[in-house]
């Protein structure tokens, strides 16, 4: 498919708004007036940085810009349309989509530029500070760790209350805390969701097999945590 492909539909589509199309002028791709509105859309046959710099740089002449690209038969979509809208809304950018069908195209628009007003997302903020809060060290690189190689806060955690039961033997979760664990401690124990600890009875619990091996198998990062800790037993 080419560029030139877009344009058609797209110019007939805008003349049925009541717009007058001019295609190719001062280098952008679609221009469109009434009366004293102009507006500008820049196309490519699929989405791309290189489009998003075309549309950035239109700015200066109109707000009313727009990106357009083709969904080609049998797609519902283009490729990650969710982050693509974010990413235009943030720039005031509109999209259109130019469906081609077996008979037909048809011009859907997606969204339309408007003024950006961020918006803070409170609850993955306060969780973010609550992760690196509750992280007695860092053990992760940026970029190459997966999930299950994530040392994360609940992790150290853990860590701690295996250590702690290792060395002083079948505990509860208050003796835990009091011996220096983590504010989690009763949520890790009862939920269990790595599996190193067993409940022995009413408040009581004890590290498994499991609960031994990973202590074995982090023992790097437990010994660190350690160093970080004024632990009271």
């Amino acid at each position: 498919m080419k560029e030139t492909e877009l344009s058609e539909p797209l110019s007939l589509w805008l003349g049925k708004q009541g717009y007058t199309v001019s295609c190719e002028v001062k280098n952008c791709d679609i221009v469109a007036r009434k009366d004293d509105e102009l507006l500008i859309i820049e196309l490519k046959t699929r989405f791309s940085l290189d489009l998003v710099y075309q549309a950035v740089n239109r700015k200066n002449l109109t707000e009313s810009v727009y990106v357009a690209v083709p969904v080609l038969p049998g797609k519902k979509s283009i490729p990650k349309l969710k982050e693509v809208k974010k990413l235009l809304y943030r720039l005031e950018v509109g999209l259109i989509l130019v469906r081609f069908l077996k008979t037909k195209t048809r011009v859907e628009v997606i969204s339309h530029p408007g003024k950006f007003n961020p918006r803070k997302a409170s609850k993955r903020r306060t969780a973010i500070i609550r992760e690196i809060d509750g992280r007695y060290s860092e053990f992760n690189k940026a970029g190459s760790a997966t999930r299950d190689q994530r040392i994360s806060a609940y992790k150290q955690q853990a860590l701690i209350c295996a250590w702690l039961l290792n060395k002083n033997g079948n505990m509860s979760p208050i003796s835990i805390v009091k011996l220096g664990g983590g504010v989690k401690t009763q949520q890790i124990l009862s939920g269990n969701i790595y599996g190193w600890f067993d409940k022995v009875s009413r408040g009581i619990y004890t590290l498994n097999p499991a609960g031994k091996e990973a202590l074995k198998n982090y023992k790097e990062v437990v010994k660190e945590i350690i160093k970080k800790i004024d632990f009271r037993g």
